[in-house]
């Protein structure tokens, strides 16, 4: 996109110095000679706007946070181009002294107030010319910022759109999560309290089998002391605690 531009801003270095050397020659020149210096200067001032027009909808393709610099040079191009108009007007109402002897004799310091008018006309046209292109420049540059603006808005509802879904997803799977975690919850809480039944039953069944051990050997040992017999015995539950 830049290369394109770069070409055209260099042609339209070339066209201008050119046209600036003719409009330089105008004044000097009489009859068709000078209409054909004009005529050629207001083709090349045409391509020169043709290429301005070219350069401008470049820039327009250029990213926003690379266009300043460009419609930095386009105005600088737009002054030099109202420049060079400017100087043409003047140039085919003027003639170099050589010229207007020759056409006005003795009469040339008569006419140099009506040239004066002339010229004073010319310059009053050319101010309101630059104010109504600076006016249309305004109003170019206004709608270019506001469909800026409007591309900026666009992407940022976009971006909050894609943040609404994402916290409606990570919303769904928060409660997704807290469900799956409250039955976690409660099958722990159901499982201790069946490991605390079990260790309790386990605790009762013990302290019985070891009392009813107790007394098998109690009485075991009062038969063995009736019959007078060696006493050989051992708990098993004593001697697993």
């Amino acid at each position: 996109m830049s290369s394109d531009f770069e070409g055209y801003e260099q042609d339209f270095s070339v066209l201008t110095a050119e046209v600036t050397n003719r409009i330089g020659k105008v004044p000097k020149l009489l009859g068709d000679e000078k209409r054909q210096m004009v005529s050629n200067v207001e083709k090349q001032l045409e391509e020169a706007r043709e290429l301005l027009e070219q350069m401008e909808l470049e820039v327009r393709e250029i990213p926003p946070q690379s266009r300043g610099m460009y419609s930095s040079r386009m105005r600088s191009y737009k002054q030099e181009m109202e420049k060079l108009e400017a100087d043409f007007k003047r140039s085919r109402i003027a003639y170099s002294d050589e010229v207007r002897n020759e056409l006005l004799g003795d009469d040339g310091n008569s006419s140099e107030i009506q040239r004066a008018h002339l010229l004073d006309n010319t310059e009053r046209l050319e101010r309101s010319s630059r104010r109504l292109e600076a006016g249309y420049q305004i109003a170019v540059e206004t709608e270019q910022i506001g469909q800026d603006i409007l591309e900026n808005l666009s992407h940022d509802r976009e971006k909050i759109q894609r943040a609404r879904e994402r916290l409606r997803e990570t919303d769904a799977n928060l409660g997704k999560s807290s469900r799956i975690l409250t039955g976690m919850l409660r099958r722990c809480h159901a499982d201790m309290h069946l490991f605390a039944d079990m260790s309790i039953g386990t605790f009762y069944s013990t302290q019985l089998l070891y009392l009813i051990e107790t007394r098998l050997l109690k009485w075991a040992s009062l038969a063995c002391c009736m019959l007078n017999l060696p006493i050989h015995f051992e708990s098993k539950c004593l001697s697993s605690w």
